[in-house]
């Protein structure tokens, strides 16, 4: 772990450097050389580096790092709070501009199969079910025969 964190701190460093100090002869040979001596298990280059700059740097910066952590969680659990509160409202706004503005076409689709308009429906006359298949032309026209007869039922 420790080595990931000098490695956090070498690339942070390496990006705001490299422009100023890639001119320098021998630049890159010495950053590899000095990435293997962090890696090293014989130099243990980065528990030096954590152990003299970075324990104590964290350690006498204890309690700043964790009043920063309390700020942090209490203005995330806000902002997540108030950006939830905003999306269930724009989600409720959305449902209700859909059903009103969907309730005409609905009521209309629904209108061609209410009861009245099957009763006015002849036994005489044909009905007309376009299906591919014979078999289902037929199922089709005596389920509109059961529905008549029960909406007949039902206003007898």
């Amino acid at each position: 772990m420790m080595y990931w964190i000098v490695f956090a701190f070498f690339t942070t460093a390496e990006t705001l450097t490299d422009i100023i100090l890639s001119w320098f002869p021998f630049y890159f040979e010495l950053k590899i050389a000095f990435v293997i001596w962090l890696l090293s298990p014989y130099t243990k280059g980065s528990s030096v580096l954590y152990r003299k700059f970075v324990h104590p740097t964290l350690s006498s910066k204890e309690k700043e790092i964790d009043e920063y952590i309390a700020q942090a969680r209490d203005k995330s659990y806000e902002t997540m709070m108030r950006v939830g509160k905003r999306g269930l409202n724009i989600a409720a706004n959305a449902a209700v501009t859909a059903a009103t503005k969907g309730q005409g076409v609905l009521s209309e689709k629904l209108r061609s199969f209410s009861m009245q308009d099957l009763t006015l429906i002849q036994d005489d006359d044909p009905v007309h079910v376009q299906s591919p298949e014979p078999r289902l032309r037929s199922a089709s026209s005596g389920l509109v025969e059961t529905i008549v007869d029960q909406g007949r039922n039902l206003m007898n």
